[in-house]
């Protein structure tokens, strides 16, 4: 019995069963999103702590907040500031692109313990990326706006990286988190 059990472990390699290889420790896993019909970003996915679904009646609008801000909901029990991503980094706001749904996709971001809610249509996938190779934002590449948020962008046009920090540090936030 042991010997045809052998045989069977000698006979079976691990290249049949398709599996893929892990990725280098040197990748990264990134979460991609659109930013418009054309364009889209990429986040680093251990920078996201939750991507969750809203209903648009469950967002409180806050009086005299810049338009990229959505709102406030409620987060487990926190108060949630939902910013409409595209429209804060200079692209059409979600109602302009016709995509603003009854449901959000929320991408709950993390920075010193303090939470926004980046509104984005969808979110397409999940992408490993090593950040080893990111060329530097320039001007003149990217519409002004964007520059400040860029983390930097990854060769042969597979996207940008947005820096979390840059935009959980936005003077807007400062003003009005107190």
């Amino acid at each position: 019995m042991t010997n045809s059990l052998d045989s069977i472990l000698l006979t079976t390699s691990l290249d049949s069963l398709n599996l893929k290889p892990s990725p280098p420790e040197t990748q990264r896993r990134l979460l991609r999103f659109p930013m418009s019909h054309q364009d889209s970003a990429l986040l680093p996915l251990e920078q996201i702590g939750e991507v969750l679904r809203v209903n648009v009646r469950d967002i409180l609008p806050v009086p005299q907040m810049p338009g990229c801000v959505l709102g406030i909901c409620n987060w487990r029990g926190d108060m949630l500031w939902l910013v409409d991503l595209s429209q804060l980094l200079g692209y059409l706001s979600l109602d302009q692109q016709e995509q603003l749904a009854d449901v959000l996709v929320v991408l709950v971001v993390q920075v010193n313990e303090q939470s926004i809610g980046l509104v984005v249509s969808q979110v397409n996938d999940i992408e490993y990326h090593n950040l080893q190779h990111l060329q530097p934002a320039v001007p003149g590449v990217f519409p002004p706006k964007l520059l400040p948020f860029i983390l930097g962008s990854l060769p042969e046009d597979q996207g940008i990286v947005l820096n979390i920090n840059a935009i959980s540090h936005y003077p807007l936030w400062q003003r009005h988190r107190e």
